[in-house]
């Protein structure tokens, strides 16, 4: 399981092998089986998770029960609740998985301790962490100021491979559209793709 992540921290970070043997040593690998739950609200999110296999979906309840996704991750993408995980504070979200899946996790202790003995690996986690934060204000940008059809061109644009492995609804909440709307919008592009 070690060696999907090995390949992405040289790829990525440029590790050398004793670094990755650091990593290593304070990694936890653990499978999850689908619709199991690997953080809940009220717990704290005190692991960063490296996707090995599968997909998750980090998503809040609100009010009357109706579930808001923040985010999804596959293959050789991170998940947390990275504001628990930072502040210590108990989590809002859920973490769950949609497919059996695999990853390896870090505790906060060792997080911090990766970051500060591996410049490389600081260096890469501060670059994913920038491109984060821009892909979330895009999508703030996005919900806010875009129409649907554009919001859906834009989501099938830059996840095709998350497309067709999550289901409708969830992309409809992650697109803060309903249903309805979204079912409306696919049809509408199909029509403009023939």
């Amino acid at each position: 399981m070690f060696g999907s992540l090995a390949e992405y921290l040289v790829e990525k970070g440029g590790l050398t092998p004793g670094e990755l043997e650091l990593v290593k040593h304070v990694s936890v690998p653990k499978k999850i089986r689908k619709n199991q739950y690997l953080l809940e609200e009220g717990d704290n999110s005190d692991f960063i998770g490296f996707v090995v296999k599968g997909s998750f979906r980090l998503f809040r309840i609100g009010e009357a029960g109706v579930e808001h996704i923040m985010r999804f991750a596959i293959e050789n993408w991170w998940i947390s609740d990275y504001t628990s995980f930072m502040t210590g504070q108990s989590s809002h979200c859920y973490i769950e998985a949609l497919e059996d899946s695999e990853l390896i996790l870090f505790s906060k202790e060792h997080w911090e301790q990766l970051l500060v003995t591996i410049p490389n690996f600081k260096q890469m986690i501060d670059k994913l962490s920038a491109k984060n934060f821009e892909a979330h204000q895009n999508r703030i940008y996005s919900n806010i100021s875009e129409t649907a059809e554009v919001r859906y061109d834009n989501f099938v644009r830059l996840y095709p491979t998350i497309y067709n492995r999550i289901p409708l609804y969830m992309i409809a909440s992650f697109l803060g559209l309903t249903r309805e709307t979204l079912s409306r919008v696919r049809k509408q592009a199909t029509k403009r793709a023939v």
